[in-house]
């Protein structure tokens, strides 16, 4: 069965950091462009970031560049997000998917993990 999981959100101040990890079961990662997004639950999300297959090219929303990096572990069969220079306008909840094409993704939407920034 294929499956993500997001892990590492929390209740952070502004100018704080988190890291987000995305691991993967029923699949190997490293084989898919894998992405960040955010948004509310049931509410279209939006594209953070992705790594490419093979060459890890990346990519970021203008929003976070600079402040956020995704990296691949594929020993571990994980994506992280490390979150730089957090701003309250980057609460959401955080997902991890492998796009395929417009509207389309290889495995089901998983719980996400809640980014909260307040001081």
């Amino acid at each position: 069965q294929l499956q993500l999981v997001e892990s590492g959100g929390d209740l952070v101040q502004p100018g704080g950091s988190l890291r987000l990890s995305c691991a993967a079961s029923g699949f190997t990662l490293e084989d898919y462009a894998i992405g960040w997004f955010r948004g509310a639950p049931g509410k279209v999300r939006e594209g953070v970031s992705c790594i490419s297959r093979g060459d890890a090219s990346t990519y970021y929303v203008d929003s976070v560049k600079g402040r956020f990096t995704i990296s691949r572990d594929n020993a571990k069969n994980t994506v992280y997000l490390q979150m730089n220079s957090l701003k309250p306008e980057d609460t959401a909840v955080y997902y991890c998917n492998a796009p395929l094409g417009p509207e389309k993704f290889l495995a089901s939407w998983g719980q996400g993990t809640q980014v909260t920034v307040s001081s």
